[in-house]
């Protein structure tokens, strides 16, 4: 499968809580790290979603924000993902952010360049990645 999103994390599901119309749905990540993932409950009928099935998780760059000094900052975002800068590749406009993560993934995000100065942005440097839980799509291998 390929897809345009940067960000392609394969895990395996390890709680789906149902609602009314929606489900949540926590994809635990090799490493240690896991997402969280807002979808339908359609959704997850079709894709077949419970505990210990495997799924992908894609994220698109733009949909990861990126804070620095953020511990004592609470967000609505379900994902926070702590790691260090690893790649920082500087466009007209804006710059892809590489951030390693402690489990040895990585995960990119696109901010403008304003906000890599702002932010004091370079390699080595921690941050954490957020990503709201309905930015996620899940997928499940054929």
């Amino acid at each position: 499968m390929k897809v345009s999103a940067r960000n392609v994390f394969k895990g395996t599901v390890s709680a789906v809580v149902e609602g009314a119309v929606n489900a949540e749905v926590v994809l635990a990540l090799p490493g240690g790290d896991s997402l969280v993932a807002v979808v339908t409950l359609q959704s997850v009928k079709s894709l077949g979603l419970a505990v210990g099935k495997q799924a992908i998780a894609l994220i698109k760059a733009p949909w990861v924000m990126l804070m620095t000094e953020g511990s004592d900052i609470r967000l609505s975002a379900r994902n926070c993902l702590q790691g260090t800068v690893a790649s920082i590749t500087e466009g007209a406009v804006n710059a892809e952010v590489a951030l390693a993560l402690p489990g040895g993934a990585q995960i990119t995000a696109m901010v403008t360049r304003e906000a890599v100065k702002e932010l004091g942005l370079a390699i080595g440097v921690p941050a954490t990645a957020v990503i709201k839980a309905s930015h996620i799509i899940l997928g499940v291998p054929a």
